[in-house]
């Protein structure tokens, strides 16, 4: 049996259960249970800490898990990446009051707040930066009101909470993260894991593609499939009136609107878009 680690809480929780819905493992929803069995998929989720997912997996006593990058790299274990998800992004960056810092060489010597200290020491390291790290579980931003830290570095979304509490972030990201499905470093794909994989790879592709559907005249059909060019190729098929076919392609969902018009401007007609709920490429 397959045994899958998922994160128990926070903003990984309802998108990692939702994409392992959408990819047919109906008990992954069941989050207030520690573990869930799936007997009808050979698999067994462990609802856990975001954090500590990482290393359950890099142990060898979980398969694979979901969790994010900023929590990889802060727990300082060894893990490969199966598949970058795509949800949950976010940004590793510095913070300070309003004139307390200009750029992030002025941390030098200051107290750092973090909840990441792993992720934040091998930043400093890095960057040649000697400054005081103070861990703390959470709510950093409140640390430099409260006089236990002179800047923060801290898990950025929108950087609406760093802004009520009066901070303001410095330089560039020191990381982009987002969700990913890890396993052990080096350990071998099963047959099981690799069934998991394609089953999220189709919700993701599902995700950013559409099938369009459209009547074309026969000689249009070469312009109008440069413009839905499909996967493969698309699938063209004669109608009853010899001087038009049907086309079906996916193209991106992202722009589907630009597409649409102009199969229209060169002619299509009875242009129908449809959802892909899942897919194997």
């Amino acid at each position: 049996m397959l045994r899958v680690a998922l994160p128990n809480k926070g903003q990984l929780a309802e998108p990692s259960r939702e994409m392992l819905r959408e990819a047919g493992y109906p008990a992954a929803h069941g989050a207030r249970e520690l573990v869930v069995q799936d007997p009808d998929n050979d698999v067994e989720f462990f609802f856990l800490r975001p954090r500590d997912i990482a290393i359950y997996v890099a142990s060898g006593q979980l398969d694979i898990g979901i969790t994010g990058l900023d929590l990889v790299l802060d727990s300082g274990v060894e893990t490969d990446t199966l598949l970058e998800l795509g949800f949950a992004p976010s940004t590793f960056r510095f913070a300070a009051p309003a004139g307390a810092a200009a750029t992030v060489a002025d941390l030098a010597g200051l107290r750092i707040a973090t909840s990441y200290a792993g992720l934040l020491g091998t930043r400093l390291a890095e960057l040649g930066i000697d400054a005081t790290i103070v861990k703390l579980d959470g709510a950093v931003e409140n640390s430099v009101r409260l006089g236990v830290a002179d800047a923060v570095a801290d898990v950025v979304a929108t950087g609406t909470t760093l802004k009520q509490a009066g901070l303001v972030v410095l330089g560039e990201p020191l990381l982009v993260s987002q969700a990913l499905l890890v396993q052990r470093a080096g350990a071998p794909q099963s047959v099981a894991v690799q069934t998991f994989v394609r089953r999220l790879q189709g919700v993701i592709v599902a995700r950013a593609y559409v099938l369009v559907d459209y009547d074309i005249q026969v000689d249009r059909v070469e312009e109008a499939c440069r413009l839905t060019p499909g996967i493969e190729s698309p699938t063209v098929s004669p109608l009853h009136d010899k001087g038009w076919v049907a086309v079906r392609a996916m193209v991106p969902k992202k722009g589907v609107h630009h597409i649409m018009d102009e199969l229209y401007d060169l002619g299509a007609r009875g242009i129908l878009v449809t959802d892909i709920h899942a897919c194997r490429l």
